[in-house]
């Protein structure tokens, strides 16, 4: 008889993960409460709308410079130290954010040395992960821990972000950013062991040895497109919410309900997957899910009202479980010495894409109703998820049946 799947309790039974856990949880609010107080911060200060979006903005821009250079320094500096020093970073720049008379470009330029150092921080996390909880199942329930506090950071970071600024200022808001992440910086110094550098110090670091290194391989660039395609399109709907809610005639109540869905079904999904399936039956669903995962798109065709669009948001969400899959081919496929560059560039693709979706997919509303836009993105993003499968299954090793990982359990 098979074992029961050891559920998320694998990940939290190891203290260091706890440590890293609260860590996340930590940053992740205060960067989401900088994020709106600094909003209100230089909308007060310029009363421009065009200046207070920026702000937003920033955080995803300077993300592909900033993984691209610094990926090399993940594998060649011990992860303790990288982890703690973007940490410190990221307090001191929101410090200097608090400091009465900061211009609004000093205040630009601060949040853009934060969102530099986001990928280099994520990439080497993830990669000490596997450190901590090993190449296994615990490692693949940690980055799904991991993503569901981001992904509910989105639901309640901004509520509790208004809330915070109705009692204080927003410097005083931005304050206490600086707070959680040198809160953060003492978790990771004195709750994870000192491991030296994965990569030994030495060896090319330059940016595009590792772009090479990852995408010169057939099966590491195929998952790696795996993470990085589908959330271009899945992101569509997201971007033109605001237009197709008002092309119904619903309310602002609407709009925050159907914001909310497809974040709802993706926290749904990963818990599914992470406490009722073992590792075999994780791998064997990322097919299936990710195929079918952005045809609920094609329901725009028939221009749903809100709750028939919300059950296909969500729906669209839980077919996010496949994740969870993905992520153990990926480790498995990442070479050790190569795992914090890969990494890196795995979170920076993933952001900078996102943006570039929301991007195109304004573009495109320009000329075309929102409704086909979606449809689009659907027929695309599937007929993109297909042909990765389909490489996939070309370099699995010679003998298996499906799109497998080398070290993985065969998929049936």
């Amino acid at each position: 008889m098979a074992s029961a799947p050891p559920g998320y309790g694998a990940a939290f039974r190891v203290r260091e993960f706890r440590s890293v856990f609260a860590a996340h949880l930590l940053s992740v609010l205060g960067l989401v409460v900088a994020e709106i107080s600094l909003t209100v911060l230089v909308f007060r200060a310029t009363g421009s709308p065009l200046l207070s979006a920026l702000t937003f903005a920033l955080g995803f821009l300077p993300y592909a410079l900033g993984g691209t250079l610094l990926a090399g320094i993940a594998d060649r500096r011990p992860a303790r130290r990288v982890l703690v020093v973007c940490d410190l970073v990221c307090a001191l720049c929101a410090a200097a954010m608090v400091l009465p008379g900061t211009p609004v470009a000093l205040l630009f330029v601060l949040r853009c040395a934060m969102a530099f150092v986001a990928p280099l921080f994520q990439g080497t996390r993830a990669a000490s992960l596997a450190d901590i909880l090993g190449d296994g199942d615990a490692f693949v329930l940690g980055r799904s821990l991991l993503r569901m506090v981001a992904q509910s950071a989105q639901l309640v970071g901004f509520g509790v972000g208004g809330i915070l600024l109705i009692a204080v200022p927003p410097r005083g808001a931005i304050a206490i950013t600086a707070a959680t992440f040198v809160c953060s910086a003492l978790l990771l110094r004195f709750g994870t062991r000192a491991r030296p550098a994965r990569a030994g110090g030495v060896g090319r670091t330059s940016p595009i040895a590792a772009v090479r290194a990852v995408f010169g391989d057939r099966r590491l660039r195929a998952v790696t497109l795996m993470f990085w395609l589908p959330p271009l399109f899945v992101v569509v709907p997201e971007a033109l919410m605001a237009p197709y809610v008002e092309h119904l005639g619903a309310g602002t109540a609407a709009l925050g309900l159907l914001m909310c869905a497809m974040p709802v079904g993706t926290i749904a999904g990963e818990l599914w997957a992470g406490s009722a399936l073992g590792a075999g039956a994780r791998s064997r669903i990322v097919a299936p899910l990710a195929t079918v995962g952005l045809l609920p798109l094609l329901g725009y065709a028939v221009r749903p009202g809100v709750w028939p669009l919300a059950a296909l948001l969500l729906a669209a969400g839980l077919a996010h479980a496949y994740t969870l899959g993905l992520d153990q081919w990926y480790v498995d496929a990442v070479p050790d010495e190569l795992r914090g560059r890969a990494m890196t560039l795995l979170s920076t693709g993933l952001m900078t894409l996102q943006g570039v979706g929301m991007a195109l997919a304004g573009l495109a509303a320009e000329f075309w109703p929102v409704h086909a836009v979606v449809v689009g993105a659907g027929v695309l993003g599937t007929g993109c998820v297909l042909f990765l499968l389909a490489e996939l299954r070309a370099s699995a090793p010679s003998g298996s049946s499906g799109p497998k990982c080398e070290t993985a359990p065969a998929l049936k």
